[in-house]
């Protein structure tokens, strides 16, 4: 695997490799795709069909690393599309489900700006190491991981809970702050391991 701190641009990289093609980047890009469909059965009131297709993205995000190992084939590309495409999918099932108005579905917006703050914050530091030649920092972190299970995690308990008829209000709560725990979490690992790394 080429070097990912080479003095070249990072993002040159990706023309480095064999191929980009692989059924991990495939998943990726499939991941992508899914989100604007996500988005469009939430607003047409397609319940399960929203449900089916966001479980189906979700198992792309479990995969598609899980393929790059299995096949030995990590890509600078998929070293940069992974996270963004978490980002695309994520943010855009909490914007529409918040500005859809379903009662229980309810997004508040403090959360909202918590999460787009978070991502708006980490593509920027992400563009500073790709400039900086650092591209391999831009790799999720622990806490990065965390954050991303626990909203796919609380989005599927959401849709659950509409199927079933319940309303749990605490529950509810907790999941928020959980939600916005772990990124600020994430984002704080993230801005530490940034300074670490800076002279």
């Amino acid at each position: 695997m080429a070097d990912m701190k080479s003095k070249h641009s990072a993002l040159a990289h990706i023309f480095t490799d064999k191929t980009w093609l692989t059924p991990s980047n495939l998943l990726t890009f499939v991941r992508v795709l899914l989100a604007p469909v996500i988005v469009w059965l939430l607003y047409s009131a397609y319940w399960q069909q929203a449900f089916v297709v966001f479980i189906v993205a979700a198992l792309t995000d479990m995969l598609d690393g899980q393929l790059a190992r299995w096949f030995n084939e990590q890509t600078h590309l998929g070293t940069l599309l992974d996270p963004l495409a978490d980002k695309i999918f994520l943010l855009s099932s909490f914007l529409a489900l918040s500005f859809f108005h379903v009662p229980f579905f309810h997004i508040p917006s403090w959360l909202l700006v918590i999460l787009v703050g978070r991502e708006v914050v980490m593509l920027c530091g992400s563009f500073f190491l790709i400039k900086k030649n650092q591209v391999a920092l831009v790799k999720p972190l622990w806490w990065g991981k965390v954050s991303t299970f626990m909203q796919i995690v609380f989005i599927c308990w959401l849709f659950i809970c509409y199927f079933a008829g319940w309303h749990p209000y605490v529950l509810h709560q907790i999941g928020l702050v959980l939600v916005a725990g772990c990124a600020l979490m994430s984002l704080a690992q993230y801005a530490l391991k940034i300074l670490k790394k800076q002279p």
